[in-house]
C-alpha cells in the first residue's frame, strides 16, 4: 500500500455537509459525482496532500444509508492507494482478510475499488483503490460513443 488515499465520511445531506467542509478548508469541493452502482453522491475536498470524500445515500438500500441508520453520520472508511489492486486483493486474501468484492469495481474519482470486511480490520471498513489509467478511460469513452 502506497498511502492513505482519502477518508470517507457518511453524511445525511451532501449540500449541507459540503458547506461545512468548504468553510473548514477554505475551498469548494474539487469534484462531485454520483456512483449509481453504490447508490451514493460524493464530494471530494483537498487539504494539502489529504483528501476527504463526503458520501450521501441516494436510496435507502445503499451501503451509506444502512451505515447512517446503524451508526449515524461519521467516518465510513479509510481508503488506501495501491499500485496493483488485483495483487493486493490476492495478497490480503492469503493473509486471511475477508474481501467484500474480489473483483474491483469502478468507484468515484477515477478509481478501481475493493473493500475489506470491517470485522477483520478492528471495525474499520478499508477501501483499496487504484487510479484507472487514462488510456483505459479514453478506450472506454470511445467504446461508449461507438455504441450510441
Amino acid at each position: 500500500m502506497k498511502k492513505i488515499e482519502h477518508i470517507g465520511i457518511a453524511v445525511v445531506n451532501l449540500k449541507d455537509a459540503s458547506i461545512i467542509y468548504e468553510k473548514l478548508f477554505g475551498a469548494p469541493a474539487y469534484k462531485e459525482e454520483e456512483v449509481l452502482s453504490e447508490g451514493v453522491k460524493t464530494a471530494f475536498f483537498r487539504n494539502g496532500p489529504n483528501k476527504i470524500e463526503l458520501l450521501e445515500a441516494t436510496n435507502l438500500e445503499s451501503p451509506i444509508a444502512k451505515f447512517i441508520a446503524k451508526k449515524g453520520e461519521g467516518i465510513h472508511h479509510i481508503a488506501f492507494e495501491v499500485e496493483d489492486i488485483l495483487f493486493e486483493i490476492s495478497r490480503l486474501k492469503k493473509e486471511g482478510f475477508v474481501i467484500l468484492n474480489e473483483l474491483p469495481k469502478k468507484g468515484a474519482d477515477n478509481k478501481l475499488v475493493s473493500f475489506l470486511h470491517p470485522k477483520e480490520t478492528n471495525g474499520v471498513l478499508i477501501e483499496l483503490c487504484q487510479e484507472i489509467p487514462q488510456a483505459t478511460l479514453i478506450n472506454n469513452l470511445e467504446k461508449d460513443s461507438n455504441n450510441e
